[in-house]
């Protein structure tokens, strides 16, 4: 029993149950700074709800540099929400959901298997889809490539390309309805169809099951490329390109096809003109961990895929010759 004073009691007492501070979690403090000075300026950080959330460090080799950010920035899609076309603003920051693509996109994993430092999975999933859906990653990769071709010195439009195809082994999730089989190259899968200008960036893509020939893929492919490229005007295809096809270029998409033609003497592997263009891009493509078997349930997805591989490669080169001319 506590002696003394009764104002040393009051005193002793007012003390013992007085509560003591609450520690602040390492959450709410980084809430609290990047509420008052968010580093991330894409769009969903400056207007959206990505502020509520704490910021990534990059520690991944495909994790975008500070350059490559800057370089892209400037031609990210505007966001629905923004446009007036209604939804929430976004809770995800661009910069994280773009790393996290590209890491999905490079290494090659499972989607679900995202590692935890990035956004929830099925939320990077929703952002591939919503991409794919409307076009959106198209539209970034031809901004992209309008950029490349200009630090490079040539007109953003291109006016001669180069064509081929490959296939490739398709995954057990590939469905029947979308797999063939080559008889060619003995490959039960889907060949992926793509048009690339002479500095080997993606004009067109299509992919289709294996068993699809060149010429009748060919026709659907440049009609696309023909329509978006109104410059284009020459293009360069090997020798499974021939035949009624370079007839129909030409009337129909006033597009001159030339067959690039081995000759009869040569023997074992033989570099053709112009054909390694697209060789070279087909070798970016394989080295990218997600596109070395076909895993997409739907062509489409398979496409985007390939267009996030070339962005991958060009926003490296973007940032280079940013560097150099800094």
């Amino acid at each position: 029993m506590k002696t003394g004073p009764p104002e040393q009691l009051v005193g002793v007492e007012s003390i013992e149950h007085q509560e003591a501070p609450v520690p602040q979690s390492p959450v709410s403090v980084i809430w609290q700074s990047n509420w008052a000075a968010p580093s991330c300026d894409c769009l969903a950080h400056v207007y959206g709800n990505a502020v509520d959330r704490s910021e990534r460090q990059r520690r991944y080799p495909t994790d975008m540099t500070d350059g490559e950010w800057a370089a892209i920035r400037p031609l990210l899609p505007m966001p629905g929400w923004m446009r007036g076309r209604g939804g929430q603003p976004e809770a995800y920051c661009h910069r994280a959901m773009l790393d996290a693509i590209r890491y999905l996109v490079d290494n090659g994993i499972k989607r679900r298997a995202m590692p935890v430092d990035f956004p929830p999975w099925d939320r990077v999933y929703a952002f591939f889809r919503r991409w794919r859906d409307h076009a959106l990653v198209k539209e970034f990769h031809d901004r992209l490539r309008g950029q490349v071709r200009e630090r490079l010195g040539r007109d953003t439009e291109p006016t001669a390309g180069v064509i081929d195809s490959q296939s490739i082994k398709a995954d057990a999730v590939v469905g029947a309805d979308s797999r063939g089989f080559d008889g060619g190259k003995q490959i039960n899968g889907r060949k992926q169809h793509v048009v690339v200008d002479t500095l080997g960036l993606l004009l067109g893509v299509m992919v289709t099951s294996a068993d699809v020939g060149d010429r009748a893929a060919a026709q659907v492919l440049l009609h696309q490329v023909a329509d978006a490229h109104c410059r284009l005007a020459l293009v360069w295809a090997d020798g499974g390109y021939t035949g009624s096809l370079v007839e129909y270029c030409l009337v129909t998409f006033a597009l001159v096809l030339a067959i690039v033609k081995r000759s009869d003497d040569m023997r074992g592997f033989v570099v053709l003109p112009k054909q390694w263009i697209v060789e070279r891009l087909f070798a970016h493509l394989m080295r990218t961990r997600r596109l070395a078997r076909d895993f997409e349930r739907r062509t489409a997805s398979a496409e985007a895929m390939i267009y996030w591989s070339v962005i991958l490669l060009m926003t490296r080169r973007l940032a280079r010759s940013r560097s150099a001319r800094a």
